[in-house]
């Protein structure tokens, strides 16, 4: 049954948790080298308020404050080494849980196999895999570990200022609280904001798309400036949410701005107070002196710091939990059940398949795909699967190749359970040829490599003259290093079919299962395609949906589907007499016979 679910929050909090699992370690050094910053940071405020103190109050000269100087310049230099050194870190804690996301999603993607792709929108699939990644970076890198800092560093300054003044230092303790706490009122609703915001790209990235590959068709019905318009209606929709995202950062650091410099004065003003004689509390009876006062004042900005990162990097984790929704929901969908136990599949004998009361439902069990399919396939036999638009031809098909796990029933392989089969080992057994040919950006002869990845030129050659394809490179320039853009673009419909042929003959699969090979072809196109099917495919299994007349009286077997259930199985002519669905399936066809 296949089915997906949507997370809640708890859930992506928690999946959030487990990922920062593969990089505790630089996630862990990066809190390191963030603390350890705050030593030097101490050590330079230490240094220029000893040394305005000496000059101005001592009259200390050059000589006298050189160690200071040289004090200074080192932690300076220490500072912006660890401060490096961290951010490296954040960026590589970040880039290894989105090398871990990735692997995870592109798992989930190919795992169901092609049928899973064919119910979705591959402009949002890329946009999960590459914007929404991307959102959780700064989660890992900056987020997770200024969560520990923005605690750990504060107590370190405070470590250091009470001794010199504890009413300054309980000043910056009781201020602290008030800018995380403000900053989640006002982040409050970023998560939400986000959450839509990644939703809105999915769905833009997903039009976009459709409207690139669907261009000539736009054209050709004259709709292309409608689209143009709804094109600038979701461009404009999605500005409004970004705006909407970035309202809620500035105001942020509006707060965060407010309070810091609040907090910073309020210290100021109690210093100031102090040296006046106005107040005469917060040193332990003893005299602030202007080291003591500056040294301070210099570590007030710092010790609000880390809380203002924080603030800055709150909208990181709300972009992260906008992010894994959509991710979580692809992960969460479950992966086709397989025998954690599987072995290879080697066999040098002929190949049996046996499907064994095939049960599939689509929609939670809704809508039943196929019921109760029993269907032996010989080897050597060649067998044709007929039925109307929605039978579950395909369904069927893809059953057999793994692309889909049934709910209920089993594949066996020469008397092996599919699913005790790694489907990479089944794969190298079977040839598989659709309804759209699939060629990849590159050559001619790099689309039909792809077959046999370790095969020769010439055996790339015979597999091309095989299936016919050396009959239009050779009137090419390049011959087979023509160039093809995506999906076969700058070759035709036909010459995208025989590639897909001889890419099938190079890989000399025992067995092909085919998809309606001819559809979508010109009467002459289907003719060559046909004819060499039926030269290549003499000594093989076969499995072919098809509604060609011509095809079906030259197969072993004829399964005739319906609703998801076999009605009938026959040769073509025990069919025929029969006078029942597959005949009236000929009828409608119009293909009555033509011999």
């Amino acid at each position: 049954m296949i089915q997906e679910t949507n997370p809640k929050k708890k859930d992506i909090l928690r999946w959030l948790a487990s990922q920062a699992r593969s990089a505790r370690r630089w996630i862990a050094l990066s809190v390191a080298l963030g603390l350890a910053g705050s030593g030097p940071l101490i050590v330079q405020a230490y240094c220029i308020a000893h040394i305005v103190h000496g000059t101005c109050m001592s009259g200390l000269g050059a000589r006298e404050t050189a160690p200071l100087f040289w004090g200074l310049g080192a932690a300076v230099i220490a500072r912006a080494v660890l401060s490096w050194l961290r951010e490296a870190a954040g960026f590589r804690a970040g880039a290894k849980v989105r090398e871990t996301v990735r692997l995870s999603i592109m798992t989930h993607l190919i795992a169901p196999g092609p049928a899973f792709m064919d119910r979705r929108h591959t402009g949002a699939l890329a946009a999960v895999a590459m914007e929404q990644v991307e959102s959780l970076h700064n989660f890992f890198s900056h987020y997770l570990p200024q969560m520990v800092l923005a605690v750990a560093v504060p107590l370190t300054i405070l470590a250091v200022v009470f001794p010199v003044s504890w009413a300054a230092g309980g000043l910056l303790m009781m201020s602290a609280p008030m800018i995380p706490i403000f900053m989640i009122l006002v982040g409050m609703g970023a998560e939400n904001i986000s959450r839509r915001h990644f939703k809105a790209l999915a769905r833009m990235s997903a039009h976009f798309l459709d409207i690139l590959q669907g261009l000539p068709t736009l054209k050709l019905f004259n709709r292309s400036r409608d689209e143009k318009q709804n094109i600038a209606r979701i461009s404009t929709e999605f500005r409004q949410r970004t705006m909407a995202v970035l309202r809620i950062a500035f105001v942020s650091s509006a707060v965060l701005e407010f309070f810091s410099a609040l907090s910073i004065a309020l210290t100021a003003v109690f210093l100031g107070m102090r040296y006046l004689g106005y107040v005469d509390f917060g040193t332990y009876g003893e005299p602030l002196t202007l080291a003591g006062g500056l040294f301070i004042l210099l570590l007030a900005p710092e010790f609000y710091m880390p809380l203002r990162e924080l603030g800055t990097h709150y909208h990181a984790r709300a972009d992260a939990v906008g992010a894994a929704e959509a991710i979580l929901a692809l992960l969460q969908r479950p992966l086709p059940r397989r025998n954690a136990r599987a072995s290879a599949f080697q066999s040098n004998a002929p190949i049996r398949i046996e499907c064994h009361d095939l049960h599939l439902a689509y929609d939670n069990g809704r809508r039943h795909a196929l019921t109760g399919i029993n269907l032996i396939l010989a080897p050597g036999e060649k067998i044709a699967v007929v039925g109307a638009s929605g039978a579950g031809k395909t369904t069927l098909l893809h059953l057999i190749l793994g692309f889909l796990s049934p709910d209920r029933g089993d594949i066996r392989i020469n008397g092996r359970s599919l699913r005790d089969i790694p489907l990479e080992n089944w794969y190298r057994h079977v040839a598989w040829i659709g309804q759209q040919p699939v060629l990849f950006h590159g050559t001619i002869r790099e689309n039909i490599r792809m077959g046999r990845p370790g095969a020769s030129d010439e055996e790339i050659q015979l597999a091309a003259k095989g299936a016919r394809v050396l009959e239009f490179t050779d009137r090419m320039p390049m011959g087979l290093e023509m160039p093809v853009g995506e999906r076969g673009a700058g070759i035709s419909r036909g010459q995208a079919q025989r590639v897909a042929l001889a890419r099938a003959i190079l890989k000399d699969a025992p067995v092909w299962i085919m998809d309606e090979p001819t559809a979508g072809l010109d009467p002459d196109n289907e003719r060559m395609v046909m004819a060499t099917l039926e030269r290549l495919t003499e000594m093989r299994t076969v499995l072919m949906a098809t509604h060609r007349i011509a095809a079906l009286k030259k197969t072993d077997q004829i399964i005739v589907m319906a609703g998801g259930r076999i009605v009938e199985k026959g040769s073509y002519a025990g069919l025929t007499a029969l006078n029942g669905s597959f005949e009236r399936f000929v009828r409608e066809t119009g293909q009555e016979d033509r011999s």
